[in-house]
């Protein structure tokens, strides 16, 4: 059986909580991705099969509050976002938990201000061998509040396995990512390493490996991406492609497979020796967060609402498979919803927070397509849910749009 976390009961959804249920009941092996269907009459929302808390997640929230009710008088500090949702973090600042950086490294409180008695949690995403070191210097417990996900823990196992047998590390991911900067540091421990946000990113490494473009050209369009003494001459040789656990898994295999290539047509029969295989390291749920969306998509819809912090990677992914295919709003929780005419979302092109208007087709029956990140709390959908039934008198109450639901789980 899968191992249940305590996590607070004001994270958890009288509505989606019975969803879920209902289809672990009815698909216990999770091999069905197709979508539920609450209907309210008016508006009917389509719920991917797979979103919201992973277990990396819950294992971090579990432990984050279970510092607080240990922490007796000791002060509790982050050492960034635990997760890239606001609502959680913002629910711990609340109760006292105070950050140490900002996601994108910027130092808030100086590490020489902490005491050895302090508590401080090292968030889902990981951190450096160096942090971990400063931390450690300084006399603070490490390990007591480390909620370091597994899954980038065994991201990182492989990277300094396939290091120690001399293959060059290349990471799918965002240089600057908390995760991607752990993976980093721990991958350059033991081995070169190169960082590729994407498949354009992958083209350009590939062109060198196969000598059509220069070493100057890999410094010059790799800048800050590399390790240090980084040698294009040695390193290219032999790889092994890691990700981002939050990256498009997809994507993840596309860059293998192309880099992969590149050697072969490099070095011929001899290029597949070149060529780690490192594809059991990708993440159960960001595969099955994506593999849900693209089954949701397939469920004609009006428009699509994804959930989650502007700052979460994988929730962003939702939303690139989404909006190729309908209008898609990228919106933090109920506060987005400002009205039957007006929506408050993050566009992924400019980075910025717009606001749409008219944004509600006059469809009838109204069709939603509705899922969230892997940091998203459940209660969230609920209230979004809740949020769009209230502008339809006539809508069905919560307890009929769960008939199907309650009738499994009795």
């Amino acid at each position: 059986m899968a191992r249940q976390f305590d996590v607070p009961t004001f994270y958890k959804s009288p509505i989606v909580s019975v969803v879920k249920e209902a289809r672990r009941i009815q698909d216990p092996r999770k091999k069905d991705l197709s979508p539920s269907i609450l209907d309210f009459g008016p508006v009917r929302f389509n719920l991917a099969r797979h979103f919201g808390f992973c277990y990396g997640v819950e294992n971090a929230i579990e432990i984050a509050y279970k510092a607080i009710e240990e922490a007796d008088g000791r002060r509790i500090f982050l050492l960034s976002e635990m997760i890239h949702n606001p609502h959680v973090n913002e629910d711990l600042i609340s109760r006292g938990i105070q950050f140490l950086r900002t996601t994108s490294g910027k130092q808030l409180i100086p590490f020489e201000e902490l005491k050895p008695d302090d508590m401080v949690i090292i968030p889902a995403f990981g951190t450096t061998l160096e942090t971990m070191q400063l931390l450690s210097d300084i006399g603070v417990d490490v390990e007591a509040y480390n909620t370091t996900c597994p899954f980038v823990e065994k991201v990182w196992t492989r990277s300094e396995k396939i290091g120690s047998q001399d293959y060059t590390v290349i990471v799918h991911g965002k240089r600057l990512h908390e995760e991607t900067r752990a993976t980093f540091s721990h991958a350059r421990s033991v081995a070169p390493v190169v960082v590729v946000k994407d498949m354009v990113e992958a083209r350009q490494l590939a062109s060198v490996i196969r000598g059509s473009e220069s070493k100057e050209y890999f410094y010059e369009q790799f800048e800050g991406k590399y390790s240090e003494g980084f040698d294009v001459e040695v390193d290219l040789v032999r790889l092994g492609v890691v990700n981002q656990t939050t990256m498009l898994a997809t994507e993840t295999a596309e860059i293998a497979a192309l880099l992969k290539r590149a050697l072969f047509e490099r070095y011929g029969n001899d290029g597949i020796s070149h060529f780690a295989d490192t594809s059991d390291t990708l993440c159960y749920a960001t595969n099955e967060n994506q593999d849900a969306t693209r089954r949701l998509i397939d469920q004609k819809a009006d428009l699509a609402l994804i959930i989650g912090g502007a700052n979460s990677s994988n929730t962003s992914h939702l939303v690139e498979l989404c909006e190729e295919h309908m209008p898609t709003y990228f919106i933090g929780g109920p506060e987005s919803l400002i009205s039957r005419t007006q929506i408050k979302h993050f566009d992924l092109h400019s980075h910025d927070v717009k606001h749409s208007y008219d944004w509600l087709p006059e469809t009838n029956p109204l069709e939603i397509l509705l899922t969230a990140g892997a940091s998203c709390p459940d209660v969230l959908l609920d209230r979004v849910m809740s949020q769009i039934c209230s502008w339809f008198p006539d809508a069905s109450s919560p307890e009929t749009a769960l008939k199907p639901f309650l009738e499994i789980t009795a």
